[in-house]
C-alpha cells in the first residue's frame, strides 16, 4: 500500500491538513520539524525494507551461507553470514532515500508548506529568489548549488561506506 502512494502530493496534504495542530501541540519549529520528518520517513522505508527482504532471501539460498551455516542457530545464520553480505546495497539505498528526503523537505520549503519562513532553508531560499531570477540569478544558484552539492555528497559518502563495509573484499 505504501509503494503505491505518491510521497509529494500525499505530503502536501499531510502538511495542510495537519500543520497547524501539530503547531499548537509541539510548538511552531518542533510541530512542522516532526510532521516532515515523520510522513518522509513513513514513506521512504518501503523501498529499503523490499531490498532487504530481496537480499536475504537471495543470499540464503547461496552455497557460501549455506556451507557456513551448516549446524549453525537461526540467529547466528542473520547476524555472521546474512547481514554483512547484505548491508552494502541497504547503505547505499539509504543513503540515496536520505538524499531524496532532502529534495522533498526542500520541494516543501519553496512550497510555502515547509518549515516557518524565519527558519533557514534551502527551499526557502529559493522561493525568495525566483522574484529576482533576472537581476540575480546567483541568489537561485547558490541555494540550489548547495542542495546538488548535498544529494551528491551523501550519495558519495554511502557509496564509500559500501565499498569500506564489503565484507566479500579482499583486503
Amino acid at each position: 500500500m505504501f509503494l503505491c502512494l505518491p510521497q509529494l502530493p500525499l505530503l502536501l496534504v499531510l502538511v495542510f491538513f495537519f500543520r497547524d495542530p501539530l503547531k499548537k501541540a509541539f510548538g511552531l519549529e518542533l510541530g512542522i520539524f516532526l510532521l516532515i520528518v515523520i510522513v518522509i520517513g513513513g514513506l521512504r522505508w518501503t523501498p529499503v525494507a523490499r531490498l532487504v527482504r530481496a537480499q536475504v532471501l537471495s543470499l540464503r539460498e547461496k552455497e557460501l551461507v549455506q556451507a557456513r551455516a551448516l549446524g549453525a542457530s537461526v540467529p547466528r545464520k542473520v547476524v555472521r553470514h546474512l547481514l554483512p553480505n547484505s548491508m552494502g546495497p541497504v547503505i547505499v539505498a539509504g543513503t540515496i532515500d536520505v538524499a531524496a528526503a532532502i529534495i522533498a523537505e526542500s520541494t516543501l520549503s519553496f512550497l510555502g508548506l515547509g518549515f516557518p519562513s524565519d527558519v533557514p532553508s534551502w527551499g526557502r531560499l529559493l522561493y525568495k529568489a525566483r522574484d529576482y531570477l533576472d537581476i540575480a540569478p546567483h541568489w537561485a544558484m547558490a541555494p540550489g548549488a548547495a542542495i546538488a552539492l548535498t544529494v551528491l555528497a551523501v550519495n558519495l559518502i554511502g557509496d564509500g561506506l559500501r565499498d569500506a563495509l564489503d565484507p566479500r573484499e579482499c583486503r
